[in-house]
């Protein structure tokens, strides 16, 4: 289970550098938020004046987004299964979701059949060998000697550039394209340990889980091995692909 307010002042401060850049491919007039979050994509569609309906299966985080954004329609759902018409919306935006869907194609084509034809997608996924402000949390855990064996990721066999391309064009996308964007996150060390632990969820649950002194144990390896990013912050890579569905 994972704590919303938590994950907010985490990882979704994390996810929002991309924000940006995904509004810039699919901004529009009628915008479907899939897998919200805690809302960081829905807030910043609002203020371009779109009109959002923000979908994610987590209750937790619907409730703050819905709290937060009383303006955007909000709706608990997860692909592949969405519960809209065909060709609703102009535009899909995913941020960091579509790494987490037990099978892309499916879930492709599920937001194919939600765009309007002419309208635009973009999704975002972590490039997972320079993720390294998570990645401390995993070393920190092995370091510390626990026996943990993270939770399979279907989406690893179709996460490169070229394969993801591939398959945009085979759910009916066109112009489909995946650029890397890079930026370093400047985090407060301390406060970044506390706000992931606390947040939990499938990969670093473990680590709360244990007794206080084994918690204590890999703390003092995350410590040392963030400590080289406290000044400039850690490396991240994403990387943003982006469609639309062919007319007619």
């Amino acid at each position: 289970m994972i704590n919303a307010e938590a994950y907010d002042r985490g990882f979704a401060q994390l996810s929002s550098h991309t924000v940006g850049p995904l509004l810039e491919r699919a901004h529009a007039a009628r915008l479907l938020d899939v897998g919200c979050g805690t809302g960081v994509v829905t807030a910043a569609a609002l203020a371009l004046g779109a009109e959002v309906t923000a979908v994610d299966a987590d209750p937790r985080m619907l409730e703050l987004t819905a709290r937060r954004h009383p303006y955007a329609t909000i709706r608990q759902a997860a692909l592949p299964d969405l519960p809209f018409e065909d060709g609703e919306f102009d535009a899909v935006a995913g941020n960091f979701v579509i790494n987490h869907v037990p099978d892309t194609n499916e879930a492709l084509r599920e937001l194919h059949r939600v765009l309007r034809p002419g309208g635009t997608i973009a999704l975002t996924w972590w490039k997972a060998d320079e993720m390294t402000a998570t990645n401390v949390f995993a070393e920190a855990i092995e370091a510390a000697g626990v026996s943990y064996a993270p939770p399979p990721r279907p989406f690893t066999a179709n996460d490169s550039p070229d394969r993801f391309a591939a398959l945009l064009a085979t759910a009916g996308f066109g112009e489909g394209a995946v650029e890397a964007v890079r930026w370093r996150h400047q985090v407060d060390l301390g406060a970044w340990w506390t706000d992931i632990v606390e947040a939990g969820g499938p990969r670093f649950a473990v680590i709360s889980s244990q007794p206080p002194e084994i918690v204590s144990r890999i703390k003092a390896h995350y410590t040392r091995l963030a400590a080289p990013y406290e000044r400039d912050g850690f490396p991240v890579c994403a990387y943003l692909a982006h469609a639309t569905r062919s007319p007619g």
